[in-house]
């Protein structure tokens, strides 16, 4: 009797082991479904076969040309663009500029109400190009609990905060080293609100009708809810294969809730590389940042005597890169649907040099 409980127990050991190596997440490797121009997919595939990956979308902009690498999915597969967002955004603020609804030199506290809290006082302009001293994220030690257990333990959304949410944040807001640059989502949030108010509507509504839908991004979008994603959307990846839950386009969306297709952010790279674009004044860089220049939400970078304008993105599941060569008009974006940085070699895509 006691020989067959040891024998028992053995077998359910094993049997709990294999269930755990059958239900544990698999690390994803770059997809085998390969469509595109043969010698932008070896380059890419040069690139970006190692680490963690598996679907990943490359639009190269060379002038009147476009060439597209798809591994896994295609022109129309969703992504999650993370902060690329921002530059939406901060195109929206020039466009409110030449409009006369704004000024660099507005007062956040002229457009939303925050009483007399520190944040009151920062302009739009500090705040498009993170000099506003404000934190990164909400410094309510309940919120900074919840982001630790949400994101950290649960991988879920850390973002999900409505506009009166967004509003008490930005009141219990101190602020740093105002002037200097230091990066803060919790500022482009107030940002896109702001901008908003001034225009008499909401945010998502703002982004489609000055900048998705006069350049045709039909297919890009701010899902608010679990219910307003697509049938199809596509799921992010941890870096160790974990499905993420996706990112919503709640009071953070002027940030970084915005989903958008290689076919969509290769009519942005060009609206962007020729000026169709509403806003392009904001890619101008105004401030130093580090070794960098920034403009609003644009980073201007020295490579090896090419001058590149980009902005990265990254959520919970997703990595992107916009990097723009102005100067010989020629874009690269890369969407990717793992966490796996892809910035780097954007640029290298784009250059042709080795950017750290």
């Amino acid at each position: 009797m006691r020989t067959r409980t040891i024998v028992a127990a053995c077998l359910a050991a094993l049997l709990v082991i294999a269930l755990g190596v059958a239900v544990a997440p698999r690390v994803p490797t770059l997809s085998a479904a390969e469509t595109g121009d043969p010698d932008l997919l070896d380059r890419a595939r040069d690139l970006y076969a190692d680490g963690p990956r598996d679907l990943l979308g490359v639009v190269e902009v060379d002038g009147g040309d476009t060439t597209t690498a798809h591994f896994g999915g295609g022109a129309d597969t969703d992504f999650e663009i993370g902060s690329i967002s921002k530059t939406m955004t901060a195109l929206l603020l020039a466009d409110a500029i030449e409009r006369g609804e704004v000024t660099e030199e507005t007062p956040l506290g002229d457009l939303l109400d925050l009483g007399d809290a520190p944040a009151a006082d920062v302009t739009l302009a500090e705040l498009a190009s993170h000099r506003s001293g404000l934190p990164r994220l909400s410094p309510r030690v309940r919120d900074i609990a919840a982001n630790i257990v949400v994101f950290n333990f649960l991988g879920r959304d850390p973002y999900r905060y409505d506009e009166a949410t967004l509003l008490d944040q930005a009141r219990a807001a101190g602020l740093a080293d105002r002037g200097e640059s230091h990066y803060s989502n919790l500022g482009f949030a107030l940002l896109g609100l702001a901008l908003a108010e001034a225009a008499g509507t909401h945010y998502p509504d703002l982004l489609h009708e000055r900048l998705l839908d006069p350049l045709g991004m039909d297919d890009t979008h701010l899902p608010r809810t679990g219910a307003d994603l697509p049938a199809d959307a596509t799921p992010g990846h941890t870096a160790k294969g974990r499905t993420a839950a996706p990112w919503l386009a709640m009071a953070y969306a002027p940030a970084g809730g915005v989903r958008s297709t290689p076919a969509d952010m290769e009519r942005f790279a060009r609206a962007l590389l020729d000026g169709t674009a509403p806003g392009t004044a904001a890619l101008e860089p105004r401030w130093p940042s580090g070794e960098d220049r920034i403009g609003y939400a644009w980073v201007t970078t020295d490579v090896d005597g090419t001058e590149v304008t980009w902005h990265n993105g990254g959520t919970g599941g997703f990595t992107s890169m916009l990097a723009l060569d102005r100067e010989a008009d020629r874009a690269v974006v890369v969407l990717s649907n793992t966490t796996t940085g892809v910035e780097g070699r954007a640029v290298e895509l784009l250059t042709g040099q080795e950017w750290s």
